[in-house]
This record gives structure tokens, C-alpha cells and sequence, in this order.
């Protein structure tokens, strides 16, 4: 979203949440606001001549943007953020019209950890991407309220997920279809598939006495996908001393581990590809990688008020590091923030960020095991979240974009 005047923070990213209905919206968005800063969209079938200056590579809900100045030499180490692009949700199923009791109804599957209670009495639209038999994509939303979840009936089971309504009448196999090809301009017989979602038709909005919240649906993990993309065009900006990147993936949100490799790849081969271009060889990518750091963006539990736990970290204190396992980087976070003047807090005992015990986040787990280099997570604290509809607090958000502007910006050890 280009916009002739500067806009304050925490208004563009409620602006961007909106905008990234789906994963394949949130890319599109991000990619029209590479575009407007001067970065150069690349494709993986094209010749790679130069890959100095800002660039980007976009497939589908995934993104790979960065920048490195000119002249950086092919082992120059890569300073990079990460975070993904799709948030728990309901997802459209392959045989989505159903019926009950004169209902018309869509057939929806849960994709991630959803809350699914949470869905339930919203005014809901559908967004996403449909596949034609020609081998091309078109990107579909309805933004109007077209679908809703009623609560269970009198008499119910409990258990059952919701099966939104959309009007009355019998079971009418195709209809949706027939609509969303009608919104993106083209035939019911040129669909081949899709990959369609259900979104939340309240707006994002600042809440609270003095606004100091930001409620709105997937905040988990737009909020970081905008923070790393504000934070590379900010460092770029500034002038960085070497690579600076940023990598949003899709489907990470459910079966990270089996979705997540062929993104890692697609980031291993665009990294391999910027050493080659710019004149390095093999051993200038193993002392590229050797270099590298990277963040990964993401949300935590905040301290719930109702909770009995002692210690978890509270909206507006700005990001939270986890310390849980000593990884390096830590201390290179840490000082970026101090930088920036951004207050920070930890976590680590017992429990990393995204509520997973161990030794981190999955993306956080698959970055390091495909590239081999040190992931550190990195988060916001949130109450509900999973849930259709999250919140943060408002400045948070500023904090971490300049604490990953910081980090971006750091010059590696020599």
C-alpha cells in the first residue's frame, strides 16, 4: 500500500493486517511496498547477473526480500529475518457445499492450533488463491460479510467444529465456486483447485482507555511479517554494511515440519544464488553461512490476568528474547535493542516462544537445521492468541521494528 504522506507506525500496520487476508494477500501487499521503495522482483527462472540493491523473490504466500550494497563481496554474511505469513484459521475444504435442515453451509477444516470457539457468531468473508488449468493463479477476496458460524442449537452435540451458513435452500454443489471464480474474472471450468480461507470481517482497531492495544485477527504472525519487512526497508535506507534480509513463510501455523523444508530451500537457494551472482564460489557461501544470523519473529503468551503463573512477559515492554537454551546471538539482539533504545524482556525457563518446549520455535528449529546457522526467537507478547481475533500492545510493534532495524543493521564480527 503506497501512501503519499508518512504514516505512524502502529496506523500502517493495522492497515497491512487488514490488507493480508490471506497469506497470498499479505504478499502481494508486501511486494507493492518493495516495489514503491525500488527493490527488484527476480525470479527463480531468470538469470541472476546482479543481485546488489534491493531485490525480492515472491512465490505465493512465501516472500524473500534483501538488500546488499554494492560491491559486497560474494561471502559477505547475511543479516536476516524471519516470520510467517499465515495465521490459524478455517480453510475451505475440497467439497465445500453442504446442507442441514434448509441451511445452505460450507464445509471448513481448522489449519493450525484454532480456537475454534472463537469463530463462532462473526461475520465472515473468504480470500485466497485459485489454480486454473492453464498453470496460472488468481488471488480472490470477498471482503463482505458472507459466511457466519452460529452458536450450537438446542440440543446439540458438543465437540463439533463450526459449518458456517451462507442462505437457505438445499445443497447446491458448486455455487461457491461459481462465486469466487465470478470475483476473480473467470470461469468455473478454468478452476483446476484452490486454496481458500475464512477471515474475519471486523476491522482492526487500537483498544483500551488510552488506545495502548491493537486488537485484530492475525496479529499472529502478520505483526512480525510487517515488522521484518518496515525493519529492510528502513536498514536499507540507512545503508547497510552488508546483506541485510528478510523471509516470510506460509503454512508454518500447521505441520511446520513437512511445509517448511521446501521454503528453506527455496531460502537456501536464493542465498546460494546472491553468493554466485556476486562473484562468490563455494567457499565464499560456506564462509557466507559461517557469518550469518538470523531472528525469527513470532508471538508469545503474555501474562494472562487471570493466570497463576509467576513471571511471563506483559504487553508494551517491548520484544521478547528467548533465553532458554544460551544460543548465540543473544547477546547481538540484546545490544541492537539497547541501540534502538528499546526495552526488552526474556524468556527461557522451561518454555520458548510460541509456547513450544525445547529448544525453540518450529521455523526457528528448521532455519537452523537446513542452513546450519544460529536462529534466535524473537516475539511479542499477546493475549488470545490462535484465536480469530488477538491482541498486542500498541507499541509494541514500533519497538520491535526498531530493534530488527538495529539488528539489521549491526556490522558482523570480523
Amino acid at each position: 500500500m503506497t501512501r503519499p504522506h508518512p504514516v505512524r507506525h502502529d496506523d500502517d500496520l493495522l492497515a497491512y493486517v487488514e490488507a493480508g487476508t490471506s497469506p497470498y494477500h499479505a504478499v502481494e501487499e508486501a511486494a507493492d511496498r518493495l516495489r514503491a521503495a525500488g527493490f527488484r522482483e527476480l525470479s527463480e527462472s531468470d538469470h541472476w547477473a546482479d543481485t546488489t540493491g534491493g531485490c525480492f523473490v515472491a512465490d505465493g504466500g512465501t516472500l524473500i526480500a534483501w538488500y546488499a550494497p554494492a560491491g559486497t563481496p560474494g561471502a559477505a554474511p547475511v543479516r536476516l529475518v524471519t516470520a510467517n505469513t499465515d495465521a490459524p484459521n478455517l480453510r475451505i475444504g475440497r467439497s465445500p457445499d453442504t446442507a442441514a435442515r434448509g441451511w445452505r453451509r460450507i464445509s471448513v477444516e481448522p489449519h493450525g492450533p484454532v480456537r475454534l470457539d472463537s469463530w463462532l457468531d462473526r461475520d465472515l468473508g473468504v480470500s485466497g488463491r485459485l489454480a486454473l488449468y492453464d498453470g496460472s493463479t488468481r488471488l480472490v477476496c470477498v471482503d463482505r460479510p458472507l459466511l457466519r458460524a452460529p452458536q450450537p442449537g438446542p440440543g446439540a452435540g458438543t465437540g463439533r467444529g463450526p459449518a458456517p451458513l451462507w442462505g437457505l435452500g438445499g445443497e447446491d454443489p458448486g455455487r461457491l465456486l461459481s462465486l469466487l471464480a465470478g470475483e476473480a474474472d473467470v470461469h468455473t471450468s478454468d478452476v483446476l483447485g484452490w486454496d481458500l480461507m475464512l477471515h474475519d470481517m471486523q476491522r482492526p482497531a487500537f483498544l483500551g482507555d488510552a488506545g495502548e492495544f491493537v486488537t485484530s485477527a492475525r496479529l499472529n504472525n502478520l505483526v512480525s511479517v510487517h515488522a521484518g519487512l518496515t525493519a529492510l526497508l528502513s536498514a536499507a535506507e540507512r545503508g547497510p554494511s552488508t546483506v541485510t534480509a528478510f523471509a516470510a513463510f506460509d503454512h508454518m501455523a500447521a505441520a511446520p515440519g513437512a511445509a517448511g523444508a521446501p521454503q528453506c530451500a527455496l531460502l537456501e537457494r536464493v542465498l546460494h544464488r546472491g553468493v554466485e551472482a556476486r562473484g562468490g564460489c563455494r567457499d565464499d557461501w560456506q564462509r557466507a553461512v559461517a557469518g550469518t544470523l538470523a531472528v525469527c519473529a513470532g508471538m508469545t503468551d503474555a501474562l494472562h490476568p487471570d493466570s497463576g503463573e509467576p513471571y511471563r512477559p506483559m504487553p508494551n515492554g517491548g520484544p521478547v528474547v528467548d533465553l532458554g537454551t544460551g544460543r548465540a546471538g543473544t547477546a547481538e539482539f540484546a545490544r541492537a535493542c539497547e541501540r534502538a533504545g528499546v526495552p526488552w524482556q526474556a524468556t527461557g525457563w522451561g518454555e520458548s516462544l510460541g509456547g513450544h518446549q525445547g529448544d525453540g520455535s518450529p521455523l526457528a528449529l528448521l532455519l537452523a537445521s537446513r542452513l546450519g546457522i544460529p536462529v534466535l526467537d524473537v516475539g511479542l507478547p499477546g493475549l488470545s492468541l490462535n484465536s480469530v481475533r488477538e491482541l498486542c500492545g500498541a507499541h509494541d510493534p514500533r519497538l520491535l521494528t526498531r530493534a530488527l532495524t538495529e539488528f539489521l543493521l549491526t556490522d558482523p564480527p570480523h
